[in-house]
C-alpha cells in the first residue's frame, strides 16, 4: 500500500545547516584541498600504462559496484554463511574473495565518519566533499561526475540500484544539490532538466514516488510536477513499473531493454531480497545482467559506457541491524558480482571496480552479551538460516495487527479469546516463530512485542537484537562507522593485468573516481566549468535550501 510523506524539514534543516556551514568554512575547505593535493596524480603514476585509445568498434567500459555499508566484517559474515548453507570447505571463496585487490579509506571533508552523500561524491566527482553532499564541492558548487563527463565524450550511461534513485549514491553520479534530503529537485535533474540536459541512458531502481505529481496518492513531491510525463521532453522512452513490464519489454526487444529506459520497482526503496517478491521487482543480479546487455548492444558504433550498480540495502539492513536481511543482500551482491566478472572476462577493454562508501553497524562476528561472563568464541549461522523474514517487514506486520486490533476494539468485535491472548499468540508464532524462527521467546520478549504503544522504531531494533543475540552477533550502532573498506577490482584478460595496479593498496577514496577518470580518459573539470557557468539558471544554493520547505527523503528512517 502507498502511504502518504511527511514533508516537514524545520528540525532537520536546522541542524543540518549548522552541519554544512560549518563544513564550508574556510579552513575546511582548504584542508581537504590540501590532502587532495597529497594524493599521486593519476597522470603520473610509474605502475601502469596509459589507457591507449580502443580500436575502431572496441569499446571501453567501466563497472563502478557500491556495496553500501559493507564492512570487511560484512564480507567475513556473508563467506561464512554462504559456506555454511551450502556445505561448502572453509577454502570455498565467494565471486568477491577472488577479485581483492586493496583498501579504500573513507573520511569525508567534514568528518572522520561520512555518509553515504560524501562517499559517493567521492567517487563520481574524484573530490571530498562534506556530509550530505551531492554532487558539490565542500563550499557546495556544483562538480562535474564521472558519469557527465562519459556522456560528454559519446558514450553511454547508466545507474542500477535497490533504493530509491534519488537516494544519495546514484544521484551523487547523476545530480547536483548541496543536500541529500532535496530528492524531489534530484529526480527534476535526472530526468535531463538542468543545465546539461539528459545524462542517463538506462535507470533502474525505486523511488518512483519522486517522479509523481502532489496530486497523486503516494507522491512525495510538494509540487504538482508530474516527471513520468516530462521525461519523454528529455528523451526517455520507455518508463516500467513492475517486473511484468520490465520483462515484457525485455522480451519485444530480444532480451535487452530499449535505450532510454527507466525502471521504477517501488514507491521507495525496492523490498530487502528476503521480502522480496519475484512477480513484482526484479533483483539486483536479473537488472544487472540486462543493463549490462543492453547497453553493449546500443554500443555497437564504439562508444564505451559507464554503468554504477550499487547493492543499496545491505546498508540499510546494517542501520537496522538485521543480520538477516544484511546476509541476503550481501549474498545477492554476491551473484551480482559473478554476474559482471562474467561479462568483464569476455568483453575487452571493460573494467570492473567494487567498493564501499563506508561501513554500517559496528558489525561484529561474536558477542559477549554478559560483561561478568567469560564470552564465546563462536557465531551461529544456524540461527539466521531460520529465519524467513526481515526484521522491517515483521515491524510493519506488527504494527498492521495492532492497529486492526485497536479498530476491532473501537468497534466492539469479539474474536477467539481474549484480545492479549491473541496478540501473545501472533506475536510468537507470526512474527518470532513463522518470522524469525526463534521458538524459545521469553515472557518479557512477547510482553514488549504485545505492546500496542510501542514506537516502531523499537520494535524494529527489538526484533533484530532478539536474533542477533541468539547467533551471537553484535552491533555498536545503528549508524556509519570510519574503518576502511574493501577494494575489489577485475579487468578483461586483453586489458591485462597492469591496467589494475594503480587500485593496488590502500586508497583514498578519491583516487577511485580519479581512477575512473584516467581509464576514460575523462576531464571532470570541464564539465565543472559548464556546470558553473549555467549553475545561476538551474542550481539552488545553500541559503535557498535551508530558507524553504522541501520534500522529506526519509532517509533517517530507511538508510543513509
Amino acid at each position: 500500500m502507498t502511504r502518504s510523506v511527511s514533508c516537514s524539514r524545520k528540525s532537520l534543516a536546522s541542524r543540518s545547516a549548522e552541519n554544512v556551514d560549518a563544513c564550508a568554512s574556510a579552513s575546511d575547505w582548504l584542508s581537504s584541498w590540501r590532502l587532495l593535493l597529497l594524493l599521486p596524480q593519476p597522470t603520473s603514476s610509474p605502475r601502469a600504462p596509459t589507457p591507449s585509445v580502443s580500436s575502431p568498434g572496441r569499446s571501453r567500459n567501466v563497472i563502478m559496484m557500491v556495496s553500501d555499508g559493507f564492512g570487511p566484517a560484512s564480507q567475513t559474515y556473508g563467506r561464512s554463511y554462504w559456506q555454511y548453507i551450502n556445505g561448502h570447505s572453509e577454502d570455498a571463496k565467494t565471486s568477491l574473495d577472488e577479485i581483492l585487490i586493496g583498501a579504500s579509506r573513507t573520511r569525508s571533508s567534514n568528518s572522520l565518519v561520512t555518509d553515504s552523500a560524501a562517499g559517493a561524491t567521492a567517487f563520481s566527482c574524484a573530490m571530498k566533499s562534506y556530509n550530505a553532499a551531492i554532487g558539490v564541492d565542500p563550499n557546495g558548487n556544483p562538480c562535474g561526475t564521472v558519469l557527465e563527463s562519459a556522456k560528454a565524450n559519446g558514450m553511454l550511461t547508466g545507474l542500477v540500484v535497490t533504493s530509491r534513485v534519488t537516494h544519495a549514491t546514484p544521484a551523487a553520479f547523476s545530480a547536483h544539490v548541496v543536500h541529500r534530503d532535496m530528492e524531489a529537485d534530484i529526480a527534476v535533474q535526472q530526468i535531463g532538466d538542468y543545465s546539461l540536459g539528459r545524462q542517463v541512458d538506462l535507470m533502474l531502481g525505486g523511488g518512483r514516488c519522486f517522479f509523481l505529481p502532489n496530486t497523486t496518492e503516494g507522491s512525495c513531491r510538494l509540487d504538482d510536477r508530474d516527471l513520468i510525463k516530462e521525461s519523454k521532453n528529455y528523451g526517455w522512452e520507455h518508463v516500467v513499473f513492475n517486473k511484468n513490464e520490465f520483462d515484457a519489454l525485455t522480451t519485444e526487444h530480444n532480451n535487452i531493454l530499449p535505450r532510454h529506459t527507466m525502471g521504477l520497482f517501488h514507491p521507495s526503496h525496492m523490498n530487502f531480497e528476503i521480502d522480496r517478491d519475484n512477480k513484482t521487482e526484479p533483483a539486483l543480479h536479473q537488472m544487472a545482467e540486462i543493463a549490462l546487455k543492453s547497453l553493449k548492444k546500443w554500443s555497437t558504433g564504439g562508444e564505451g559506457f559507464f554503468l554504477m550498480i550499487e547493492g543499496s540495502r545491505i546498508d540499510m539492513g546494517a542501520h537496522n541491524n538485521d543480520p538477516v536481511a544484511h546476509v541476503h543482500e550481501i549474498l545477492e551482491y554476491h551473484r551480482t558480482i559473478k554476474v559482471v566478472k562474467d561479462f568483464v572476462a569476455s568483453n575487452p577493454d571493460t573494467v570492473m571496480i567494487s567498493t564501499s562508501d563506508h561501513e554500517t553497524g559496528g558489525f561484529t562476528l561474536g558477542l559477549q552479551p554478559d560483561p561478568n561472563t567469560y564470552p564465546d568464541y563462536l557465531w551461529r549461522p544456524e540461527v539466521i538460516e531460520r529465519a524467513r523474514a526481515s526484521t522491517e517487514i515483521l515491524t510493519q506486520n506488527l504494527i498492521l495487527f495492532h492497529t486492526a486490533n485497536k479498530n476491532a476494539d473501537a468497534m466492539n468485535i469479539q474474536g477467539q479469546g481474549s484480545p492479549r491472548r491473541q496478540t501473545h499468540d501472533y506475536v510468537r508464532k507470526e512474527i518470532l516463530d513463522k518470522g524469525l524462527g526463534i521458538t524459545d521467546a521469553t515472557e518479557e520478549e512477547i510482553e514488549f512485542l504485545s505492546n500496542a504503544e510501542a514506537i516502531p522504531n523499537d520494535i524494529l531494533r527489538y526484533l533484530s537484537h532478539a536474533i542477533s543475540r541468539r547467533a551471537n552477533l553484535g552491533w555498536t550502532t545503528m549508524g556509519h562507522t570510519g574503518v576502511d573498506v574493501n577494494l575489489y577490482a577485475a579487468s578483461s584478460v586483453q586489458s591485462g593485468n597492469r591496467i589494475l595496479d594503480r587500485l593496488r593498496g590502500n586508497h583514498e577514496n578519491t583516487e577511485i573516481g580519479d581512477y575512473m577518470s584516467w581509464y576514460l580518459q575523462l576531464d571532470l573539470s570541464s564539465i565543472t566549468e559548464k556546470l558553473t557557468k549555467s549553475a545561476d539558471k538551474w542550481f539552488k544554493p545553500k541559503s535557498e535550501f535551508f530558507a524553504a520547505e522541501h520534500p522529506h527523503s526519509l532517509h533517517e528512517e530507511t538508510g543513509h
